[in-house]
């Protein structure tokens, strides 16, 4: 086993490595830059090292830095993590050249697997099914467009070297192609310095299947079963779980075999994850299963596995890594129980899921279950990186059993004031049709509508009443009861919760879980945080209308292209601006049909969250 390892990522799965290189005795070394330099990896790990300022370019994707504080340190081996230079083959290359050990995919299989369209010709060749799609070396506008007519609407557009579900997009029709393929191409090309797509059929019922492979450099490989990763937003995963629900055993075999056939045909080496897409409009068969893509490291959902199998799948990486045969053989891996894993973003879901930044003032997160975070309360969110504040993963001996814990777990999540999903998380977990595992990749666009609203519960308006008329001292007048002269008070209370002015019932009965944090008291009720008061007399609820033209950035960003100019007409619907953050993309489009009086940005400016970008007014005026 090696002495040391310098770990080439930050946050969740930094203190994920950290956690299990201890317990083997190695000594630990963090990077950061200078946004996480107050992060608990760093103060976790035996030794850390400054390698740049914030954004990602400069310190975690730069190679030259990570290499050089490996010599400094005196390194034995480099862990990537997932997501940075973890599926860079030139890195490993580079890491494996210094005479460090690569705890990761030898190089020669990251650049088989990395592109999806030679990927796809390998495992063709090697028996194993794909997706029906075009994957040409033509990349002409006009050829793209006619292979997508040929494939049939809707299609998928795909970055091929994309992953993480950046670089992708769904096209319904012939006449959005030209929009969205543009739109695909600019994002597969900041993210991965290459603009190359390749279309694919969009299945209708699809459902997101994937196999953990573990091989070791003396020839063995082995699966550790199925994930279902089906539960997505914009191709990134919000809720993953082992096993897959409606899997039977013979197609769970087929599945499971084609994977480790995929792994052998790249001499692979480490842990790797086999992606497959089913159409599930028929249940889930084996002639209705197609492979899709590698991820050649560690999942961001390893957990689930490692709560079924009871392995721990970063002491295997480390393991192989040195050169030591796998822990287990086949025979020797069994599956045991149901595991779900959520995803806790900084993000609002009821404001488009934009991705929120600041500090975390408040941060309760659930004891019940297992929680990989890589911050804490106090810490910054910033916008130079992956929102993901925790993983909250629940285990059970069934799945009724392991989806009532995560549930639970969810509702009891307490962040503020940065917004999060963890209401969305918590309602997910009990709507009917997960809970039935009626389940594909668009359960979310289908639900969206009553898994999002933000409508304060009658328990937590009725909460609130309660905490506010506690805290008047029993004063009817300052509280705004229904108090009257001749009769009994009718316990009504006028409140403000959020942005919304309501009555609500005040009910002794009723535990409050709030906390105060400066001059604001805080409710928190099924994953949601609320702020609430009393309002003033007389005080009118304010309202903002989206009709005064007056076109904000609804958050902090990089203006990365601009579709109209001074004096321009729109369309009710028409894209203004483009403004990208946190590695994501968000259109600004027009909210009425009207005439562009003041453009106040230009593409290359970073604007702030709410900045007044672009004055619209409506023809009449």
């Amino acid at each position: 086993m090696m002495e040391s390892l310098l770990i080439a990522n930050r946050g969740e799965i930094a203190r994920r490595i950290i956690r299990t290189a201890k317990a083997l005795g190695i000594r630990t070394i963090a990077v950061y830059s200078e946004a996480d330099a107050g992060l608990p990896f760093v103060r976790e790990a035996d030794e850390a090292i400054a390698i740049g300022p914030s954004p990602a370019r400069e310190s975690y994707l730069s190679q030259e830095r990570i290499l050089e504080a490996a010599r400094k340190t005196g390194a034995a081996a480099i862990h990537p993590g997932y997501g940075f230079l973890s599926e860079n083959a030139g890195f490993a290359e580079a890491v494996e050249k210094a005479g460090i050990i690569w705890v990761g995919a030898p190089p020669a299989a990251i650049r088989a697997m990395g592109l999806k369209d030679a990927a796809k010709e390998l495992m063709q060749a090697a028996g194993v099914p794909v997706t029906p799609g075009y994957m040409g070396a033509d990349q002409s506008e006009e050829r793209l467009a006619a292979e997508a007519e040929n494939i049939g609407y809707p299609v998928l557009v795909k970055a091929v070297a994309g992953g993480g579900g950046k670089g992708m997009r769904r096209v319904d029709r012939p006449q959005d192609f030209a929009e969205l393929l543009a739109s695909c191409r600019r994002e597969a090309a900041a993210a991965f310095g290459d603009d190359r797509v390749l279309i694919e059929r969009y299945i209708a019922n699809p459902r997101h299947i994937e196999v953990q492979v573990f091989a070791d450099k003396l020839g063995s490989c082995v699966h550790l079963f199925e994930r279902d990763c089906s539960l997505q937003r914009r191709h990134q995963k919000v809720i993953e779980e082992a096993p897959a629900p409606g899997l039977d055993a013979a197609t769970r075999a087929a599945i499971c075999d084609a994977a480790v056939k995929a792994a052998g045909a790249v001499n692979y080496v480490g842990a790797g994850t086999i992606e497959f897409i089913a159409d599930a409009s028929e249940g889930l068969r084996e002639d209705r299963i197609w492979f899709m893509e590698m991820n050649t490291r560690l999942q961001v959902e390893h957990p689930v596995t490692e709560a079924i199998t009871g392995e721990d799948l970063v002491l295997w990486q480390l393991k192989v890594a040195a050169g030591e045969p796998l822990p287990k053989m086949q025979d020797e891996i069994a599956m045991n129980g149901w595991a779900f894993e959520a995803r806790l973003y900084a993000e609002n879901p009821a404001a488009g899921y934009l991705p929120s930044t600041g500090r975390l003032e408040h941060l309760s997160l659930p004891p019940t279950v297992r929680v990989d975070s890589g911050i804490e309360q106090g810490d910054d969110i910033t916008a130079f990186y992956d929102p993901m504040i925790a993983k909250i993963i629940a285990h059970g001996p069934n799945r009724e059993a392991a989806l009532s814990k995560l549930a639970a777990a969810c509702a009891g999540i307490e962040v503020w004031p940065v917004k999060s999903n963890a209401g969305l998380l918590a309602r997910i977990a009990v709507d009917p049709d997960f809970c039935a595992a009626r389940i594909d990749t668009g359960f979310l666009d289908r639900h969206g509508d009553s898994l999002v609203a933000m409508e304060p519960s009658e328990i937590a308006i009725d909460t609130a009443a309660t905490v506010l008329s506690r805290n008047t001292d029993g004063d009817p007048w300052s509280a705004l009861t229904g108090f009257r002269i001749a009769g009994a008070d009718d316990k009504r209370v006028r409140i403000r919760i959020g942005e919304h002015l309501l009555w609500g019932q005040s009910r002794p009965e009723l535990e409050a879980n709030t906390v105060t944090i400066g001059e604001i008291t805080v409710l928190f009720d099924a994953g949601n945080a609320w702020p609430i008061s009393l309002p003033n007399a007389g005080e009118i609820e304010a309202s903002q209308g989206a009709g005064d033209g007056a076109i904000l950035s609804p958050m902090p960003g990089l203006v990365i292209s601009v579709d109209v100019t001074e004096g321009d007409r729109v369309a009710k619907g028409d894209r203004l601006l483009t403004v990208e953050a946190m590695k994501m993309e968000h259109s600004l489009r027009a909210p009425f049909d009207g005439i562009v009086e003041k453009l106040q940005v230009s593409s290359g400016i970073r604007v702030s969250e709410n900045q007044l970008v672009v004055s619209l007014v409506k023809e009449q005026d």
